[in-house]
């Protein structure tokens, strides 16, 4: 049994993408960052689609390559075929959307590190791990790359493995024109159809647009390139037709590309070529690899690349498995898939792990971004809120003691007085939950810095989560809740549109009375206006039946949900051991942020100066390692008690 569907091998870069569509790339203003070339996209494309994937390339020793690297490891990829190379950076990529019909792109790849691939980065045990090994045109372009290709396939075919080409025809990159040309997709060159058509016969499939099979054919008619391939090749040919579709031949090339295999094309408007094609293949490999006949094969590549060009960038347009399921279900809505709200969600949930990693199935999150409370703890020690910061960074430190690396673990920091605990935080593998509510604020408001536009957000890590907490209950005026929708309506907006998760806060028993149904009435409400945060953060409930309703409202409107944490409201040690008993029953109940239950005590007296630092950090190591020993004791128990419901 082989351990991987599909190695890929070849090109990749960083993608920096024009963030404005519809101007000139020298016009752009900013741009979005990304993973990129074919054999990149198509590795992180078919691990959407649940293939097991592996890349072959190199990248640079520089921040580019290891943020290649670590994409491909949150997509799911293998990449113990992707090397480090100490002399060469990693290729780079500008691209901008024009127009429908122009989409210009400059490839930085002079000595780039794909291009030193060799045969010796070639290990034909990896390669024979693999049910099938996909190459790229580029890579036949230059000697040395060529050679580890062909090495790659010959390998391949002694093992049993079936082998694939995308043509990706890039004439600049075949040395056919300049460094500006990079988006013409045709050049005629008899000496790059005698490159190609010298290896062809070593592929099962082989995938291009027209054009790409003109280049392999070595005519400009289609029907007769595609039958100077075949004379070369019995591989199953599939020709890409644009809005058309695309057309698989198996055997003798008829007389009409109509006369083929097609599957259902999917009318889209047409907003970014640039990747759809790597999107095709990614579908078109799911149907391949798993026995699919071509009909269904067709039908996932065609969705794919409907997907690719309704959307901004190349992989980040990719869908899940479980986005294409439910497209092919339900079908075509909106034209501008991107603006499909229905999509967009599923879109996002089933891919959001992919841009922000981690392992969050269960969380245990000190939370110190309180800002009023350690104010008025500074005013009574008679201490200066400038100290507030210095208290935050031992926060920090002691949340780092207690995860010790591991897992699971996160805190809860503002930018009022947390700024520097922020920094220190990136990278440490914490989950880290970012505040915007101006605090006690009713109806809600936002702090200065996230701005009347909330353009504050646009300078924010993605890692970072936007937490908001809203004083908000059912029984509140009509203005009231109006004014607080707005803001969250807006707020949940424009954490989309910067990548930004979400987590929204509910306290309605400090507003109004409650019962088993007020959350739940509160959560279908935000459903019901749009907004579907990635997180919940709850306050404690005792009753069996109010958790039931809060998590049936939620799973019965995203069941692609992070899930709940629940927080502490300065509760006692035995009264939080008391709900996390009683929360650790949900599955989707994932752990707890707790504050002042933690920190308050060291607080006051660390400001008043009684404590040191580090006997400030010990005493709250100390409070959140206990915390976090109740939460998963609340949970293993739940497991006894309940096993079919708690994932383990």
């Amino acid at each position: 049994m082989k351990k991987l569907d599909v190695i890929t091998i070849g090109r990749s870069s960083v993608d920096l993408y024009g963030a404005q569509a519809g101007g000139r790339l020298e016009d752009m203003a900013s741009f979005n960052k990304y993973i990129g070339g074919s054999p990149t996209n198509m590795a992180c494309g078919t691990a959407r689609l649940g293939l097991k994937s592996a890349l072959i390339t190199r990248v640079g020793d520089e921040h580019m390559g290891r943020f290649i690297r670590e994409e491909l490891e949150r997509h799911g990829v293998d990449t113990q075929g992707v090397i480090t190379d100490k002399e060469r950076l990693t290729a780079l990529v500008l691209l901008g959307i024009r127009d429908q019909e122009q989409f210009p792109l400059i490839f930085y790849r002079e000595n780039c590190a794909d291009m030193a691939l060799g045969e010796d980065d070639i290990d034909p045990a990896f390669i024979a791990s693999a049910k099938a090994v996909v190459a790229t045109g580029t890579h036949l372009s230059h000697p040395q790359t060529e050679a580890a290709v062909l090495k790659a396939l010959r390998l391949a075919r002694e093992n049993g493995s079936r082998t694939a080409l995308d043509i990706d025809y890039r004439p600049n990159l075949w040395g056919l024109s300049g460094h500006g040309d990079g988006e013409n997709r045709f050049i005629a060159s008899d000496k790059v159809t005698a490159k190609l058509q010298s290896s062809l016969h070593l592929f099962d499939l082989i995938v291009g647009t027209e054009e790409e099979f003109h280049i392999a054919g070595g005519t400009t008619d289609t029907v007769e390139a595609l039958r100077n391939v075949r004379k070369v090749s019995g591989a199953t040919l599939v020709c890409k037709r644009g809005p058309m579709g695309a057309t698989a031949f198996e055997g003798a090339i008829p007389d009409s590309l109509d006369e083929g295999i097609s599957g259902p094309g999917f009318p889209i408007e047409v907003f970014n070529v640039l990747g759809a094609g790597d999107g095709f293949m990614s579908g078109l490999l799911k149907g391949w690899i798993t026995g699919e006949d071509w009909v269904t094969a067709l039908t996932y590549a065609n969705a794919c690349g409907a997907f690719a060009v309704s959307r901004h960038g190349c992989t980040p347009a990719y869908p899940s498995w479980e986005e294409l399921q439910f497209f092919l279900k339900r079908g075509v809505k909106d034209k501008a898939l991107r603006k499909d709200p229905e999509l967009e969600q599923i879109h996002w949930s089933t891919n959001r792990h992919r841009l922000h990693g981690g392992d969050w199935s269960t969380m245990r999150v000190f939370a110190f971004d309180h800002r009023i409370q350690l104010e008025q703890m500074a005013d009574t020690a008679k201490a200066g809120h400038e100290r507030i910061g210095s208290f935050k960074k031992l926060c920090l430190d002691a949340a780092l003691s207690v995860a010790d690396g591991q897992p699971g673990y996160g805190i809860l920091c503002d930018s009022r007085h947390g700024r520097e605990a922020l920094y220190r935080a990136a990278g440490t593998g914490l989950w880290i939950g970012h505040p915007v509510e101006w605090p006690t604020s009713r109806p809600l408001t936002l702090e200065p810095e996230i701005g009347p536009d909330f353009g504050g957000l646009a300078e924010w890590p993605t890692q970072h989560v936007v937490k908001v907490l809203c004083f908000y209950h059912p029984h509140d005026t009509d203005a009231m809740k109006a004014e607080q929708e707005d803001v969250l309506k807006r707020l949940f907006a424009a954490c989309r549109r910067n990548r930004l998760e979400m987590l929204l806060e509910i306290i309605p028993s400090k507003v109004g009375p409650v019962d088993s149904d007020t959350t739940a009435d509160i959560i279908r409400r935000c459903y019901e206006i749009g907004i579907y945060p990635d997180w919940w953060k709850l306050e404690p409930m005792t009753s069996t039946e109010a958790w039931a309703k809060a998590c049936a409202a939620i799973t019965e409107n995203d069941p692609y949900t992070r899930g709940i944490v629940v927080l502490g409201l300065d509760a006692p040690v035995e009264e939080l051991a008391a709900s996390f008993a009683e929360a650790a029953r949900f599955p989707l109940v994932k752990g707890f942020a707790v504050g002042r239950t933690i920190f308050a005590d060291a607080a006051r007296k660390w400001l008043a100066g009684e404590l040191t630092d580090e006997a400030a950090v010990a005493d709250m190591v100390t409070r959140f390692d206990s915390l976090c020993r109740i939460w998963d004791d609340a949970r293993a128990q739940a497991r006894v008690n309940e096993p079919q419901g708690i994932p383990a």
